[in-house]
């Protein structure tokens, strides 16, 4: 089994595309390399496969990044299922979990992020956490979004040390996680990690 998660940038033609293009490459670097593990196609369009346990917060790191720019925003769909081709360029692999995601991202509406599986129980629980939890996402703001960003990509680290890479005290540390509802992001990821893995 694999996730694919399938994005795409709002109002991505609003500023200079290097300004999102840069941190979004770098992000994607974290969860595999480029070609193979991750894409950008159609301008601004991004497909990346990755293990389904990684797939949520990997969706919320991409969204984190992006968010630290203004008026900036992600869109993306997560199909977990089989891949049943696996070519050198992952736009051109295939298999349930690349359709799923595809279908996914298609139906997108208002909602900026989405899970599809083949267990439809599971995604009505999943989708409806999510659209709470964007609730606050989508209103991150860029300094909110910077604080989450460098917390997920230092798991390892105290707020203290998060402070000092930052340049911020521990206190605006912990109230910017508290505003971006950082916490119930990490028990939803939680919550599916455990299912994913049932």
């Amino acid at each position: 089994m694999i996730a694919v998660i399938t994005g795409d940038i709002i109002n991505s033609r609003e500023i200079d595309t290097e300004r999102w293009l840069a941190p979004l490459k770098k992000t994607l670097n974290y969860y595999g390399k480029e070609s193979n593990s991750w894409e950008i196609f159609r301008g601004d369009s991004f497909q990346l496969s990755i293990a389904p346990q990684k797939a949520l917060l990997a969706a919320m790191h991409i969204k984190a990044t992006i968010k630290q720019l203004k008026s900036q925003d992600v869109r993306m769909a997560i199909g977990i299922g089989k891949e049943t081709y696996a070519s050198s360029k992952i736009t051109e692999s295939n298999g349930s979990a690349y359709i799923m995601s595809g279908d996914c991202f298609e139906a997108l509406k208002k909602q900026t992020l989405a899970i599809k599986t083949t267990d439809q129980n599971f995604n009505e629980s999943i989708n409806i956490m999510l659209s709470l939890a964007l609730l606050t996402a989508n209103n991150w703001s860029s300094t909110v979004a910077k604080v989450i960003t460098t917390t997920l990509e230092h798991s390892d680290k105290k707020q203290e040390d998060l402070a000092q890479l930052l340049n911020k005290s521990q206190s605006s540390i912990s109230e910017a996680l508290k505003r971006g509802g950082f916490e119930e992001i990490m028990t939803m990821n939680n919550f599916y990690k455990a299912k994913i893995a049932q």
